[in-house]
């Protein structure tokens, strides 16, 4: 394999602060060191790159994501508020648009949307089935909320996936639970060929953000297993040229054969579970809750619990015994109560240390208290969380307020309580729920709503970055540090400026001093530009370039 010097850069490496330039060789870091030392490695470089000033990082890892729902709303009708749609009016006439585009274009699959978010829109409500017939002239059309957990469906579209003969369905084309999930299915209903272009287009999104690895939670709503074990290996080798993928898959296990039939039939699979689903979304009331929601809505007065602790102690059970990791969608508190319990009884009968060890995994967990914290400590649990979540839906007037009440809304994604009492964390998206943005999702940490949660840009960008490896048990192959002999799983990125983040309490202040070799990491604000990534890098294989 050929070598590539990189050189006139700030390189963010703990070991070797001070570095200027690395070589990659063999898909590793093979030599770190300053500007002044680099003719020791210059004549043996197959390729010289000047990076202009360049900072550069491990690459990020997105610790949840779905990569076929992703590539269906990037190829999709976008709704969502950062899309410029704000209001139901808008949401429809762009829907409108789409459907006589498509009647031009002679095609006749259904017509898919995303993001849409009544709760940001001043008609506070989503499209009725009626008004989506109206504006599309009767076509098929699947329109998902920003959650990925309701969404509104033509006539048309109820009738060719008989959702509407299902729990869940409602007159108004708001579909939930059983309802919501065969029209999902119906939605993901592609051919083999458009599936493997649309994990493409998510794949070469992600790296364009820096992004050279992936965790992709997959279930049977989401994504069949035939599709799951294409995209695990046609992304297995880095030569491919795309983003590593660490699969999960959300099916529900009684006993270790269940665990070991599913891992036999889905090669590379790294976990069971992911979107294993305790309940559903605060955004569509179907969280299970402890108390009511404050607001009213279609859904149970407290959201619902998909699974009982029982289920949970026997797929936690079966995925220790099988030498796997079992990981759980869990959003309430009731919920996080329910999947507690569930994992103290798979302790009590696989032994504490052995639950321990397999590093199962509690996804989005934005519900955590005091009891709850001991429990994950005390079980070894990571969180994979969506920092995205707090600054989309955070806030008094946000979304989590609306639903909750502004007081249980402050209580939601305790980053810092989570952080500081030495819970693991790795960070991500949850795409297309909240867009690829890493940084964004690291500022998000750092100006977290509730000021008392707030953690330093270095544990955030550490959680979004060796975090996702840990998170997936890889982290001793080295990736997400730049050290030698470390793989070459880097990004590279254009930035304003450079400081080391001091936090001052619980705000954050930014010193340009790289005190006792702190590693740099870009300045994050609103009146800041964000970081533009210029190449991406899996085991020294390019994924992205923009370096000219």
């Amino acid at each position: 394999m050929s070598s590539t010097l990189y050189r006139n850069g700030v390189i963010h490496s703990r070991t070797d602060p001070f570095a200027q330039a690395l070589l990659v060789a063999d898909g590793q870091v093979a030599w770190l060191g300053s500007e002044e030392t680099i003719h020791t490695v210059m004549d043996g470089a197959d390729e010289v790159v000047d990076l202009d000033g360049a900072l550069v990082t491990p690459a990020f890892v997105d610790a949840h994501a779905h990569v076929l729902e992703t590539g269906l709303a990037l190829s999709g009708v976008d709704l969502s508020v950062a899309a410029g749609v704000m209001s139901l009016a808008q949401a429809l006439d762009r829907i409108a648009a789409a459907a006589r585009a498509a009647r031009a274009a002679g095609r006749r699959a259904p017509l898919l949307g995303h993001g849409w978010d009544e709760t940001a829109w001043p008609e506070g409500r989503p499209p009725s089935r009626e008004e989506i017939d109206n504006a599309t002239d009767g076509a098929p059309v699947y329109l998902a909320r920003v959650d990925v957990h309701s969404a509104v469906v033509s006539s048309s579209f109820a009738e060719i996936s008989g959702c509407a003969d299902l729990p869940g369905w409602s007159p108004t084309g708001l579909v939930v639970a059983d309802a919501h999930h065969r029209a999902r299915i119906a939605a993901r209903d592609v051919s083999d060929g458009d599936r493997a272009e649309l994990y493409r287009s998510t794949l070469v999104a992600a790296a364009r953000e820096g992004i050279a690895a992936l965790h992709e939670h997959s279930g049977p709503y989401i994504d069949t297993r035939e599709g799951l074990a294409g995209l695990l290996a046609m992304t297995a080798d880095p030569a491919s040229g795309l983003a590593a993928v660490i699969g999960y898959r959300g099916e529900l296990c009684e006993t270790a054969d269940d665990a070991r039939a599913l891992l036999e039939v889905i090669p590379g699979l790294t976990g069971i579970g992911g979107d294993l689903n305790v309940d559903g979304s605060i955004g569509s009331r179907t969280a299970a809750l402890r108390a009511p929601y404050a607001d009213t809505g279609p859904a149970t007065a407290a959201g619902t619990l998909q699974l009982s602790a029982e289920q949970v102690a026997n797929h936690v059970a079966a995925v220790t015994r099988a030498g796997s990791q079992a990981a759980f969608h869990v959003i309430g508190d009731r919920a996080m109560d329910e999947v507690l319990v569930g994992f103290r009884a798979a302790a009590d009968v696989e032994g504490l240390d052995r639950v321990r060890a397999a590093g199962h995994r509690i996804e989005h967990g934005e519900m955590v208290d005091a009891q709850a914290l001991g429990t994950l400590v005390l079980l070894g649990l990571t969180i994979s969380a969506q920092p995205a979540f707090d600054t989309a839906w955070g806030g008094d007037a946000g979304m989590y307020a609306q639903r909750l009440g502004p007081a249980r809304a402050a209580s939601l994604n305790p980053f810092a309580d989570l952080a500081g009492a030495g819970v693991p964390l790795a960070f991500g998206s949850d795409a297309p729920v909240t867009p690829f943005d890493p940084w964004g999702a690291v500022r998000g940490a750092v100006e977290h709503h509730e000021p008392s949660q707030r953690i330093s840009a270095r544990a955030a960008f550490r959680a979004h970055t060796r975090g996702g490896w840990r998170a997936a048990r890889l982290d001793h192959t080295g990736a997400g540090e730049i050290r030698l002999g470390a793989p070459a799983t880097l990004a590279m990125w254009q930035v304003e400026s450079l400081a080391v983040q001091v936090p001052d309490g619980r705000v954050s202040a930014w010193s340009t001093d790289a005190r006792a070799g702190t590693p740099l990491l870009p300045v994050l604000g609103a009146d800041v530009p964000r970081p533009t990534c210029v190449r991406t890098l899996r085991e020294g294989v390019v994924l992205h370039d923009a370096i000219s």
